[in-house]
């Protein structure tokens, strides 16, 4: 485990910032770029990575204290605008998350911390219940992982934490890839409820922390109108939007994913809720599932469109939006008349309008007439910082495809 933070402020070195580099951060921004950073004065060579500094502006006038790592592009991260971060900050930082999930949620399933927007950059941590699972992306949270885990046992009081610190985000930071618990016990799959639904999560060797709690509210919108309907989920994971179709009252869903194991756990979520037998698995990439069930004349009520981000970054937009263009197309061929399409994407380089303009476009282009009746971000556990817009990286629109003639 980290070693834990020093109670009285530490010495620290200071980086000054390049003129009028200090703009975005008195907005409110938190990310210092190593291009920012007057070297010739404050040299980044030979800073310790996860290491604080003192951020001055190019007069010498403070502006924070900053979690650095001096190897990437983000440099540094702030977090705090006035003494030195210490562990009692860290523990009002994480009261301040519980208490916003508290005031918003009935239940304790939840993302808990979520990194910036909660003014602890790089790190994450999502409750399912009992149980919570912790996500370290920066040096700077991981030299403050005792501390965390610390904090979160005194706040929280879980049966077990575990650290799922084996994910691609660590790789760019050079972190080593380990995932362990951290205290107390916790089983291979949680047990939690997400709109209503009991649910279980494979935390150990799920996706991320094992669940995606960001589209609860658009699942829940989608939830209203699923009664009766013979439902595809695309992409399906753990079932995330098929269970709780099948629990809010869809006839038969169908869920699609290239993973067997996921696709395991879809059907346990299911039997969880007593509609397995209403549950269908196909194993195999969405694109080809999606090819071979319009080759077989099947048509579906609603559909649900979310994969993964096809734009991990700004060199991948053309040909991200060329794929996202290409799927929307595939899942209007396969939705009938008066059918409604969930279009979701997580690309934070892709904007909301964009997404509209190609979903117009595949409308278009296969002249259907479509209408949007609805569209949704991330929930209230995933909240926006107004000063950082790579904070709001989630959109889904709901399509609904006319049942009369082409106009």
């Amino acid at each position: 485990m980290a070693p834990r933070l020093n109670h009285r402020s530490p010495a620290v070195q200071q980086l000054i910032l390049n003129p009028r580099a200090e703009r975005r951060l008195k907005m409110g921004h938190l990310w210092i770029y190593s291009n920012e950073v007057d070297t010739k004065r404050s040299p980044l060579k030979g800073l310790e990575p996860g290491g604080q500094c003192e951020i001055l502006d190019s007069n010498g006038k403070s502006l924070g204290y900053a979690l650095v790592n001096p190897n990437q592009l983000i440099c540094g991260r702030l977090v705090s605008r006035g003494d030195p971060f210490n562990s009692k900050q860290l523990q009002r930082r994480l009261e301040s998350a519980l208490a916003l999930r508290e005031r918003y949620f009935p239940h304790p399933s939840y993302r808990m911390v979520y990194g910036d927007s909660d003014g602890l950059p790089g790190l994450v941590v999502d409750r399912f219940g009992d149980y919570l699972v912790v996500q370290v992306s920066s040096w700077g949270m991981e030299t403050l992982l005792g501390d965390i885990v610390d904090a979160l046992v005194s706040l929280v009081k879980p049966k077990g934490i575990l650290l799922r610190n084996d994910h691609q985000g660590r790789k760019v930071e050079e972190l080593p890839e380990v995932s362990e618990v951290a205290h107390g016990e916790v089983p291979q799959l949680v047990p939690f409820e997400e709109n209503g639904v009991a649910l279980l999560a494979p935390v150990y060797q799920g996706q991320k922390t094992g669940w995606f709690y960001d589209h609860r509210d658009n699942r829940a919108r989608l939830n209203q109108w699923v009664k009766g309907l013979n439902v595809l989920d695309l992409f399906s994971y753990a079932g995330g939007w098929g269970v709780q179709a099948l629990a809010h009252g869809a006839a038969q869903v169908t869920c699609v994913d290239a993973s067997g194991q996921a696709l395991d756990w879809c059907e346990e979520n299911a039997a969880l809720n007593n509609r397995r037998d209403d549950l269908v698995t196909i194993q195999g990439k969405a694109i080809d599932a999606m090819k071979e069930l319009i080759n077989e004349g099947q048509r579906f009520d609603a559909i649900v469109l979310d994969p993964p981000a096809f734009i991990k970054r700004r060199k991948d937009q053309k040909s991200g939006e060329a794929a996202y263009r290409h799927i929307n197309e595939l899942a209007l061929r396969l939705l009938e008349k008066n059918g409604l399409l969930v279009s979701a994407s997580c690309s934070m380089h892709l904007e909301s309008d964009t997404l509209l303009e190609i979903l117009r476009g595949a409308g278009r282009h296969l002249d259907k007439n479509i209408s949007i009746i609805g569209s949704g971000g991330q929930g209230a556990d995933h909240p926006v910082h107004p000063a950082i817009p790579e904070t709001r990286y989630l959109k889904a629109h709901f399509v609904h495809l006319a049942a009369g003639s082409n106009y």
